[in-house]
């Protein structure tokens, strides 16, 4: 079984073959990507038209590699998956109509993917996670709990109300002039600075339920910056970075422990595992202190590769096999969604504890 996939929600132009090979390390049959960074670099950030139009001129060239490097034409695959959302709009109608257009030239089936379910089964690309698991998806866009339970059923037990955590990674690292991608800057920044020195606020930490807040933290480390005065020297940034991640990573454990009970309530000790996917899982100390939780909780940590963390198209072709052998295909009228909750029954109410 052979399934293409077309990645561009956002600013990385992707697309894989994979197989359904029983080896892991088989899977991936060929992988080309573009990234787009050194294009919104000069903006701090992803610019929609921009991404859209590198979306355009780089995407057929891509597939042609993905192919040539696969040794296969199209006739070949036994279907083409795409994403349809949640995404900027621009760049998952790029990715979307290319992939329609070759399903009918090809007379191939067609998926279109949601792609927080192409993070949420990347960890079973790479390692065979069992159903059901904890999964932490983390990304420059994305912040949320979710129990994922099989392909297509998804429970969504918190998320963020106003920024994603890598989205605060970018704004942060904007703010000290640290320039675009954020997450690597501030990280690397903090390797050097003093978690300690700035006393900033943990949204939500100690509040019930699994939800996320870090607009309040973002405001106080622009307050906290200003504070240094308009010369503030390199160590006074060094010591806000690696407070800000201190802050970050605090809020994520909180809401994780809740995260974890609320598993267990649902599905008790078996086949416990805790699974991070997105950008932001790339990020060192986060990703330690979530192992040492999980460690903790008697669960076993599994994250996919980095290069499986951040936008591919590998694990959007995944995702697509994964429906595909299941019967779960679209027609040529799958609509491109700007919003798309991968939990269709998640409830748009205020987070826990908003009266508190």
């Amino acid at each position: 079984m052979l399934v293409l996939g077309i990645e561009t929600s956002c600013d990385e132009t992707a697309c894989a073959v994979v197989q359904a090979a029983e080896d892991p390390a088989r899977r991936i049959v060929s992988h080309s990507l573009f990234s787009q960074l050194r294009e919104h670099a000069p903006y701090g950030g992803v610019v929609p038209e921009i991404a859209s139009r590198a979306h355009i001129e780089h995407l057929d060239g891509l597939i042609a590699e993905c192919l040539r490097g696969a040794g296969l034409q199209t006739d070949a695959l036994d279907a083409i998956a795409a994403t349809a959302g949640p995404g900027l709009i621009g760049g998952v109608m790029v990715g979307l109509m290319t992939a329609k257009t070759l399903a009918y030239a090809a007379q191939k089936p067609l998926i279109a993917v949601n792609h927080l379910e192409g993070h949420a089964l990347s960890v079973r690309l790479s390692d065979d996670v069992p159903f059901p698991y904890l999964l932490l998806l983390v990304s420059g866009g994305h912040c949320q709990f979710l129990i994922v339970e099989g392909v297509g059923r998804y429970r969504r037990l918190g998320t963020t109300i106003d920024d994603a955590a890598g989205e605060a990674f970018d704004k942060t690292a904007k703010l000290l002039g640290l320039g675009y991608p954020g997450g690597p800057a501030i990280e690397k920044l903090a390797r050097r600075g003093d978690a300690t020195r700035f006393a900033l606020p943990r949204p939500l930490k100690g509040k019930p339920g699994c939800d996320f807040s870090f607009s309040g933290l973002k405001t106080a480390v622009r307050l906290a910056l200003e504070s240094c005065g308009a010369a503030a020297s390199e160590q006074d940034k060094a010591d806000l970075a690696a407070s800000f991640q201190a802050a970050v990573l605090d809020v994520i454990l909180d809401r994780a422990r809740h995260a974890i009970a609320a598993f267990d309530a649902r599905h008790g000790a078996r086949a416990r595992h805790f699974v991070v996917a997105g950008g932001v899982a790339a990020n060192e100390a986060l990703r330690g202190g979530l192992v040492w939780l999980a460690e903790r909780n008697g669960m076993p940590f599994t994250a996919p590769p980095l290069k499986l963390c951040t936008d591919n198209g590998a694990m959007i072709a995944w995702a697509g096999l994964e429906r595909f052998r299941l019967g779960l295909i679209d027609d040529l009228q799958a609509p491109a969604r700007a919003r798309w909750p991968l939990d269709s029954l998640a409830e748009a109410k205020p987070f826990a504890g908003a009266k508190a």
